[in-house]
């Protein structure tokens, strides 16, 4: 009997090719779920709310504001900063800060909701460049786009709600 690569017969070949023909092309239909996200977050957005939700229970308001964008080519940036740094900063002769902002390429997990920012620079947190943050998207019905972050034990720690700027 005639072999052929990996030990198969001609015939075992051609059965294998037309079991594996009849297998639905996941990964091409992953790809175009993948796709449909990233054309979803490719926009402008400003920053709607940023709430903390401490371990003790009840939420925290943060007063942010701030804008994220993500692009077509895998890139973000985001910044974001308290709204009254203006007027903290306009009494104080000292150098007044606070916020985020920082830029990297993302990556999306589709399967758990998961965008990544791969923390690239970050003029205001130092310690950012090289890691990541994860966070947890979800779009809603009424076109928000909501950020949340999650501790060690899948606890949600903080939202941060968008709105796409623009059409």
């Amino acid at each position: 009997m005639k072999r052929t690569l990996f030990g198969l017969t001609a015939l075992g070949a051609l059965f294998l090719g037309a079991i594996m023909m009849q297998q639905p092309d996941v990964s091409a239909a992953e790809d175009a779920r993948l796709a449909a996200v990233k054309r979803q977050f490719v926009g402008h957005y400003e920053l709607v709310s940023f709430i903390n939700f401490p371990a003790e229970g009840g939420e925290v308001d943060n007063n942010y504001i701030g804008r994220i964008m993500y692009d077509g080519h895998d890139q973000m940036s985001a910044q974001g900063m308290p709204k009254d740094l203006p007027a903290r900063a306009a009494q104080s002769s000292a150098n007044v800060s606070g916020g985020f902002a920082y830029w990297g390429p993302v990556t999306w997990d589709i399967d758990q909701n998961k965008v990544t920012h791969h923390v690239e620079g970050s003029p205001t947190r130092g310690n950012w460049v090289g890691e990541d943050n994860v966070r947890y998207y979800e779009f809603t019905s009424d076109g928000l786009l909501k950020l949340s972050i999650r501790d060690a034990s899948g606890r949600t720690t903080g939202t941060l709600t968008w709105r796409r700027i623009g059409s």
